[in-house]
């Protein structure tokens, strides 16, 4: 570079020396495309939502909910856990009427007086696998309409680590919300397998992935302000950058207030029983000890302390901003049974649903649907082990039966139990034709034959028969089979309608057979008859 083309001390770079400074860094890193200063705002635009200015986050201060209304709610969809909704129910009810009095503070007074607090009432949620953890807060956050994230906490690494950072779950409310951060401040964030971040005591040097994400949990369940952009992500950095350069940015928010956030954490919690049974058991010895080995229910879990739960591997810190603690207890057959039957988002409304798109009007009777039930419990995966059971159950006849005659399907302990000899019993029905639906569909081919070519096509009622079986044997509809069969035969049809004017043609199971044949035979006979007449002309 020239002397006379060198930035002067002081001065602000332009556009174009910042692209070509840019350009030299990434060139150092390898090889990386580099767009122009349009490409990297339109991209860089992209990675960071819009940011509407709206009354987004009034419609959260239109709280009117009380715990009964929201245990109502859950009622629908989750069977049983009826303590877990009672305390969720009250802990939301208390969390955003909270909110709301704060909100209204604000309002009048432009800032928060002083002496006034929130005890924020997060959650920790303890139950095994599969029975309604995440469907209960999922159906609360829809029940209010705040925006609501879920991810895993193994995920997550202590920040500046390889790995998710925490923040970004606050970033993720954002894009829920459309970009409306009044509306995102107010969210729900439920953290499940938080019992897999607890500290290991046989741990050696700095555990990131467990103490490390506890502690950076810690700032975002009470208040802090999380930036919209990641400053370890070089998208945001870039975006930064160009504000900068550009002059904007000084009266945009860009920053998430977690004051009011709901956070909900959950795990299954394997060996806190042991945990709080060994303490329980303390001083107990010989006829007083109790040596019964039994899984956390909710008579063990109101005997769990907080000295249990550090015991088991979190902060004190940690658990101590989870004040509100419940207990999702093992679902059992019977419980399994009514979801079954009586949870709005039933799996048998699902896999009804879809033997329907196939034609097939599936009814599950009661006796397979306790048998259903029992067999699940035995996964021990909850109300997840339904679809195991169904799938493993119904997957060949979903396979077998559509595009067959076989219109309905009844699901019943006796398919349970003789699914094989069933399976071929509805093989064999599949093989037999329906010749009602066959007529319609053969209809359905000529009127659309005669729409677009001017011809009309008559099958016999022999005909009919043999394609209908065709189209059984091959496990297609007669429409399809008509359309693969009969595609080029208006050629030939024309040709004969040209020599003979004939309008209408009688299709026999000849035809059905060896459609060229018989096309090729009275293109012959048409020409036949054609000089016939021609000869008869002259010789009259």
């Amino acid at each position: 570079m020239a002397d006379d083309d060198k930035q002067a001390p002081g001065t602000s770079p332009t556009p174009d020396e910042l692209q070509q400074s840019l350009q030299d860094f990434f060139g150092k890193m390898g090889n990386v495309q580099w767009g122009g200063m349009a490409g990297m705002n339109s991209e860089v635009e992209e990675s960071v939502p819009e940011m509407p200015q709206g009354p987004g986050a009034d419609s959260v201060f239109e709280f009117d909910y009380i715990p009964r209304d929201i245990k109502a709610h859950l009622d629908r969809f989750v069977i049983r856990q009826d303590e877990a909704k009672k305390a969720l129910s009250i802990a939301v009810c208390d969390h955003y009427n909270h909110a709301k009095y704060l909100r209204s503070l604000e309002n009048e007074n432009g800032k928060l007086p002083e002496g006034v607090e929130l005890q924020k009432q997060n959650v920790i949620v303890v139950g095994p696998t599969g029975v309604g953890k995440t469907y209960l807060v999922k159906h609360i956050a829809e029940l209010i309409g705040v925006p609501f994230v879920k991810a895993d906490a193994t995920k997550f690494s202590e920040t500046g680590y390889v790995g998710g950072d925490v923040d970004d779950l606050v970033r993720d409310l954002v894009q829920k919300a459309e970009g409306d951060l009044d509306l995102a401040e107010f969210g729900i964030i439920y953290i499940d397998e938080i019992d897999k971040i607890a500290t290991r005591s046989e741990m050696i040097g700095r555990d990131v992935s467990g103490r490390g994400v506890q502690t950076t949990l810690l700032k975002l369940m009470e208040e802090t302000e999380v930036p919209l952009t990641n400053p370890m992500d070089i998208r945001s950095q870039m975006k930064s950058m160009m504000s900068m350069q550009q002059g904007g940015g000084g009266a945009t928010k860009d920053t998430v207030n977690t004051r009011h956030i709901l956070f909900i954490v959950s795990g299954a919690f394997s060996g806190l029983e042991k945990v709080v049974r060994k303490r329980l058991s303390e001083g107990q010895i010989g006829f007083g000890a109790d040596p019964t080995e039994r899984p956390m229910d909710g008579e063990l879990f109101n005997q769990v302390e907080t000295q249990d739960f550090i015991d088991f591997g979190f902060e004190a810190e940690f658990i101590g901003r989870l004040p509100v603690r419940v207990v999702c207890e093992k679902l059992s057959a019977a419980d399994l049974e009514n979801i079954l039957k009586f949870s709005e988002g039933s799996l048998l409304r699902q896999y009804e649903r879809e033997f329907e798109a196939y034609g097939i009007m599936a009814r599950f009777e009661d006796s397979a649907i306790g048998r259903i039930a029992s067999l699940a419990e035995k996964e021990n995966t909850g109300a997840r082990a339904l679809m195991t059971v169904c799938e493993r159950l119904l997957r060949d006849f979903k396979f077998e039966l559509p595009g067959t005659s076989v219109s309905e399907l009844s699901i019943t302990d006796e398919l349970i139990d003789r699914r094989e000899e069933l399976l071929e019993e509805y093989r064999e029905l599949g093989r037999k034709v329906d010749v009602e639906k066959a007529s319609r569909e053969l209809d359905a081919f000529c009127r659309d034959f005669q729409e677009e070519h001017g011809v009309e096509l008559v099958f016999k009622p022999e005909a009919l028969s043999k394609l209908a079986e065709e189209a059984a044997a091959q496990g297609r509809s007669l429409l399809q089979l008509c359309r693969q069969r009969f595609r080029d035969v208006q050629f030939g049809l024309k040709l004969i309608q040209k020599n003979t004017g004939r309008m209408t043609f009688e299709i026999g199971p000849e035809a059905v057979k060896d459609p060229d044949k018989y096309l090729s035979d009275l293109v012959v006979k048409s020409y036949r008859s054609g000089a016939s007449e021609e000869e008869n002309s002259s010789a009259g």
